[in-house]
């Protein structure tokens, strides 16, 4: 199986984080990335990979730049990875022994990392990261991308490992232009086909409080002691620039009627 996977990548300035990604991928014939024309030491860290396989292209959308690195991979499978991803030997193994032909995408749950630490209790859902590129297509959805499986979909056991390395100020410009596409997501869907979680966002104050509580009480964030308190900082801050946005766009929207 392992012979008709490619991994695909998307960067932009990871220098911090490419490396230990690719290093993960030894068993891979072909690694392609896609780079959103990367002013740091990305590009030099790829040219020393032989099997990396690397296209430039200006960033517009999430699912528009997947969807075009998917059409540059030549192998029937794909993995799709951020560059902040590493993919541990267990998970390697469970993929090669894949052999199921009537499933096209496989979901993969995650674990959070906090400075090199596993959180055992951090809210990423699955993921589909592995997919047979004729049956999947990307579209976007608020801040990040959304892959349609036209076929049937599995899930592995074995997790992938999200360990973001940048500097907290990258974190932090990060989550105010995700906020944005969020907010444009939350306002331009009509209230009924929001989900649950969706129509709470929109209630503005009451999200962040119930993020802490969730992140640090019901998923027993605690138990990761400071790392865990952490994580449940980012998620706060996270839900209140998005709460902030809403505010704010509620005000003008207000004035603007008035």
């Amino acid at each position: 199986m392992l012979d008709k996977v490619t991994p695909l990548i998307l960067t932009y300035n990871e220098a911090p984080n490419i490396a230990r990604t690719i290093e993960k991928l030894a068993w891979a014939k072909e690694i392609v990335v896609i780079d959103s024309y990367s002013n740091d030491e990305t590009l030099n860290i790829l040219k020393s990979y032989p099997c990396v396989k690397v296209f430039q292209r200006a960033f517009d959308t999430h699912a528009i730049q997947w969807n075009y690195g998917v059409r540059q991979v030549s192998s029937e499978w794909v993995l799709s990875l951020d560059a902040d991803y590493c993919i541990p030997d267990r998970l390697v193994g469970e993929i090669s022994a894949l052999n199921d032909r009537s499933i096209d995408g496989y979901f993969v749950p995650f674990k959070f990392c906090v400075f090199g630490k596993p959180l055992q209790r951090a809210i990423l859902p699955p993921r589909q990261a592995l997919f047979r590129k004729e049956a999947c297509t990307y579209i976007d959805d608020g801040h990040t991308q959304l892959l349609v499986n036209k076929g049937l979909s599995g899930t592995l056991k074995e997790h992938i490992y999200h360990d973001d390395r940048k500097p907290v100020n990258r974190w932090f410009n990060s989550q105010i232009k995700y906020a944005d596409l969020e907010m444009k997501k939350l306002i331009d869907i009509p209230p009924t086909q929001l989900s649950f979680v969706d129509k709470i966002r929109l209630a503005k104050v009451i999200a962040p409080v119930l993020v802490f509580v969730y992140c640090l009480i019901y998923k027993g964030g605690i138990l990761d002691g400071w790392h865990g308190i952490y994580y449940a900082f980012q998620r706060v801050f996270a839900e209140l620039i998005l709460s902030i946005k809403l505010i704010e766009h509620e005000f003008y929207k207000t004035k603007t009627i008035d």
